[in-house]
């Protein structure tokens, strides 16, 4: 595995300013840099993209497949409850693909239990903090 594409979705650039108390003070620059660092030694070429846009995120996806990325990671925001159009690009492109969220989105509003990308992913993290994004690394280093 070569290339791994880690794509984050709405207000994900707001990390360490929004709601602390759920997603706590990392900004969003110091996570990915922890990110890359964790796997450095295994030679991966990270790409990190953000949009608070839904087309962007779709474009990425597409990316993803035109620039033969191994695998995504994709933290789609509030988007995981509420788009069937990242769930259909996400089948499209047919690239193994973990969804992750910071917080416990099950253990938060009702609204949030309803993970529509969830099902296009080979599986889902959820509630490890920046972890949720390693724990994701790991699993498609080791298993795919």
């Amino acid at each position: 595995m070569n290339k791994i594409m880690i794509i984050n979705g709405p207000n994900l650039n707001f990390l360490g300013i929004r709601e602390k108390d759920i997603y706590g003070s990392l900004n969003y620059e110091t996570l990915c840099e922890q990110i890359k660092n964790y796997a450095e030694f295994k030679n991966i070429n990270f790409t990190f993209l953000q949009s608070n846009i839904e087309g962007e995120i779709i474009n990425f996806i597409q990316k993803a497949y035109k620039e033969k990325y191994d695998a995504i990671v994709i933290n789609p925001g509030g988007y995981t409850h509420t788009s069937v159009s990242i769930f259909d690009a996400i089948k499209a492109v047919s690239i193994p693909t973990v969804e992750v969220h910071i917080s416990n989105i099950h253990k938060r509003e009702e609204f949030r239990n309803k993970c529509l990308i969830a099902g296009a992913c080979i599986g889902q993290i959820t509630g490890f903090g920046k972890y949720s994004y390693i724990l994701a690394i790991k699993y498609l280093l080791e298993n795919i």
